[in-house]
Order: structure tokens, then C-alpha cells, then sequence
């Protein structure tokens, strides 16, 4: 592996194409204007600034989406092959993206299932799944992993963007101590690793990641800024006000219609936060475990997350990211569609078909929620006229396939996107068992990663994708 860092020429020239409305302790980024295409890049810039960017010069965003606990195999598998493929019962909120997405079988995680460490499969599922390097198991705070393929690309692209990546959870995250049969719970509860030994910890407030995408400064800053926001009962706009009105004056009316949906988003989502907080202040009995801004329904929690990863790619402030929307071996219930038992308990159905009926519900609510998520991205125009899902290259899927059983091969992978037009979705692909870490290797060709022939566990490149 070559980081080979962007160069910090290359970073000015892209930041330099940003627009941004700034004010008081805010920095709003802004989503691609026609009023104000990204000029000719110079011969200096054109080999750094132009990687991760699709042929017409687009941004290409990659995420790594992870949901717990495998998925019931005959309800998620499509019939037939190809393009005659069939969405089966945990797909069908995909239905209106079906030609927008592949489904990737055959996949496998071979560093969760190799070695003789007997128990921890949840552990190995989650600390394997973007790594493909064998986790060390001492328990404890002793750990060891692998960069993880996200960090990779971040490490080769990152600069061009105010962010790096950015990591998100709707997980309680555990740093210490022991959690799956001896292992480490830094596995279970991080899916970024920049080094062996270093996880990146997702954010798991909305509050907290809405300041770091809209709020200026280091971090003391920016709590002093929301504070005097919350003080005062004013909006994160409020600030931008006379920096919006000189840039509407700028705007063809199509981009004037982009800034009002854009920002009537941003307030949205602020609204939401904001209502989270409320709630919880008045609980009569707050959850210690769970921060304030987080809403009392995951349905909610999950698509505020999917929201301000939206934004975050519709604005380019990052074109890496994770969202471990549950570690596996969670336990969450699902009182919201009226699953009261915890997920990893169902998934040890042995057959119980009441069981494996309520692990079936469970996996389409994920499915739901990707499908609004992805809906979104292909709802938005990107810079070139394309969707920022067309634009994209999205992994959703799951370090474990049959949670019952433990087994790590065939996983239950989707690739949504086409990135930006080297992708050929609308197929479920069945590949010959493959390690997963074949796909990420193709993926970071896409993206422009230089000197990267292996990856973890990897066999070569996954073809036909």
C-alpha cells in the first residue's frame, strides 16, 4: 500500500472551486451550482485533483454501509441471474432502484472464518468486514486489526475534501473491555481502522456530527457557537443570511431553486435534532446510554443519520465514509414494527419459523431505510446533470450471512450506484466464492488508488462488477 497523499497544491485548487455561506461560528458548504462549474484544472493539478472523480468530473463518493447478524438467506437471495434477476422478500423496498443497484453473491469473508480461535464470530464478522486481516483475540484492551479499505481510499484521496472520511453509528460504542467470547469489544463497535492498532470511533450523535459538517473552528468552538445558538433560539441560518442574499444574486434561477431545497434541508434536520433534544430533556427517566439529540424511534435515528450523510456528499465535504448502523451481535428490539425479543437472540432461531419470521422483518427494516437513503441520492442532480447515486459506488451488507449458523461465505452484499458510469448495475452476480476484499480492491481502482495490488485477504480483482 502507497498513501501517496494528494498534494497540497492539488487541495488548494479544489477547495478553491467550493462555495461556502459563512458566519458567526458556521460554515455552511454548499452542493454543486451550475452558476459556478468547477474550472479547467491546470497540468499541475490535472493527475492529483482529478482521482475519485468520474469522467465528466464529478465527485465519486464511496460508502461502506454495515447492518448486524447476517440476513435469513431465503428471504434475501433473488431468483435468477443477470439481468432476469428477481428481488426476493428483504428487497422489495428496492424495487424502484433495482436497475440502480447489483447484488453481489458468492462473496466471502475468509479472515472471519480461518484460524482456531473457537467462539466470537460477531466480533470476527465486524473487525474482519472492511479489513480482511485475521483480529488478534487476547480480550481486553489489547487489540490488533488491519487498515481498514475505506482508510485506505481516504488515505489516497482525503485531502481533496474538508473531510478526510467520516465514520457513523446508531450504536452505543464500547471501547474497553471484553464482549465476544474473549475478543476485544473494539471490533464489534468500530468498522474504520487508519492503523492495527487504531479504530476510528463512529459518531453516534446527531447533534455532535451536524456541528462538525455546519460549524466552524476546532471543536471548543464550536460547542461555545452552539451554545450561544441555543441560548439566543436561533437557527444555524440565521448566521448566513447576508451571505446568502449577496450569493443569490449570483445564481441562475435553477440554482436559486437548489440553494432553497438545500437549505430548507439543512433547517430540517436541524428541526429534528433540535425536537430529539427536547425529548429527551423531558423524559422522565433518560436512557444514561444514549445521547441527547438522538430520537426516541431508531426508525428516525437511523434516516437522520442517512440524511447528514447525504448532505455530506451532496455538499463534497467527504467522499469516504462508514455507517455501522448496529454492530454485530447487537441486540436492539424492534418494538417500532413489534419485534419485542433482541435481534441476536432471533438470529439463533434453530428453525423456529416464528423466529426466523421476525429476523426476516428485521432485515427488511434495514432495507427500508437503505432504500430511502439511496432514493435520495438518486433523487439529487449532481454537478453534471447525473444523480449523485449514478455517481456513486455504495456497499451494503453484513460481516456474518447466517446469523444462525455463524458462517461467513456468500454474504449478503448489494452494490448500489454505477460509479460514475464504471459499474453495471441492475444484475444479481453470482460470484465463485471470492473474497470480499477482491470487490474493495476494484473499487479503490475506480477511485484512482495508486500501488495497491493486494488488499487483507485479497485474490486479485472482482471482475464483471
Amino acid at each position: 500500500m502507497n498513501p501517496n497523499p494528494i498534494s497540497t497544491a492539488a487541495r488548494a485548487g479544489s477547495l478553491n472551486r467550493r462555495r461556502f455561506l459563512r458566519g458567526l461560528g458556521v460554515c455552511l458548504a454548499l452542493p454543486a451550482m451550475e452558476s459556478f462549474l468547477p474550472r479547467r484544472l491546470t497540468a499541475a493539478e490535472t493527475g492529483e485533483a482529478l482521482r475519485a472523480t468520474t469522467a465528466t468530473g464529478a465527485p465519486l463518493r464511496t460508502a461502506f454501509v454495515y447492518f448486524p447478524n447476517g440476513a435469513i438467506p431465503g428471504s434475501w437471495t433473488p431468483t435468477g441471474q443477470g439481468r432476469d434477476y428477481l428481488l426476493n422478500k428483504t428487497m422489495e423496498p428496492l424495487a424502484a432502484l433495482k436497475e440502480k443497484i447489483q447484488v453481489l453473491g458468492g462473496l466471502s469473508d475468509l479472515s472471519a472464518t480461518t484460524g482456531n480461535d473457537g467462539g466470537g464470530d460477531h466480533a470476527r464478522a465486524n473487525g474482519t468486514f472492511l479489513t480482511g486481516v485475521r483480529i488478534k483475540k487476547t480480550g481486553g484492551n489489547d487489540f490488533h486489526a488491519g487498515v481498514s479499505a475505506d482508510q485506505v481510499m481516504a488515505q489516497q484521496i482525503g485531502l481533496i475534501t474538508p473531510f478526510r472520511s467520516l465514520e457513523l453509528s446508531c450504536d452505543i460504542v464500547q471501547n474497553f473491555g471484553a464482549c465476544d467470547t474473549g475478543y476485544s469489544c473494539v471490533y464489534q463497535h468500530n468498522l474504520a481502522w487508519s492503523s492495527p492498532t487504531t479504530p476510528l470511533t463512529p459518531e453516534v450523535n446527531p447533534r455532535q456530527l451536524f456541528e462538525r459538517l455546519f460549524g466552524a473552528g476546532p471543536r471548543r468552538e464550536r460547542k461555545q457557537n452552539l451554545l450561544l445558538r441555543q441560548q439566543q433560539q436561533r437557527s444555524i441560518l440565521d448566521y448566513v443570511q447576508s451571505d446568502a442574499r449577496d450569493l443569490v444574486k449570483e445564481l441562475t434561477g435553477r440554482d436559486r431553486d437548489k440553494l432553497d431545497e438545500y437549505t430548507t434541508s439543512v433547517r430540517e434536520i436541524e428541526q429534528r435534532i433540535q425536537h430529539a433534544e427536547k425529548s429527551r430533556a423531558g423524559a422522565p427517566e433518560p436512557d444514561a446510554d444514549t445521547p441527547a439529540g438522538v430520537p426516541a424511534s431508531f426508525t428516525d435515528y437511523v434516516r437522520l443519520m442517512y440524511d447528514m450523510l447525504y448532505v455530506a456528499f451532496q455538499t463534497d465535504s467527504t467522499r469516504v465514509a462508514t455507517f455501522m448502523i448496529s454492530g454485530d451481535g447487537s441486540n436492539r428490539d424492534f418494538a417500532e414494527i413489534g419485534i419485542t425479543d433482541g435481534h441476536h437472540s432471533l438470529s439463533h432461531h434453530r428453525n423456529n419459523p416464528e423466529w426466523i419470521k421476525k429476523v426476516a422483518a428485521i432485515d427488511l427494516f434495514y432495507a427500508k431505510q437503505f432504500a430511502y437513503f439511496l432514493k435520495k441520492m438518486d433523487n439529487t442532480k449532481d454537478v453534471d446533470g447525473k444523480s449523485i447515486l449514478h455517481n456513486s459506488m455504495i456497499v451494503y451488507g453484513s460481516g456474518n450471512s447466517d446469523g444462525n449458523r455463524h458462517t461467513h461465505d456468500n454474504l449478503p452484499i448489494i452494490l448500489a450506484g454505477s460509479g460514475g458510469g464504471t459499474l453495471n448495475p441492475g444484475r444479481f452476480i453470482k460470484h465463485s466464492d471470492a473474497p470480499i476484499t477482491n470487490l474493495y480492491l476494484s473499487l479503490m481502482d475506480r477511485i484512482g488508488a495508486r500501488n495497491i495490488e493486494r488488499f487483507g485477504d485479497s485474490t486479485g480483482r472482482l471482475n464483471n462488477v
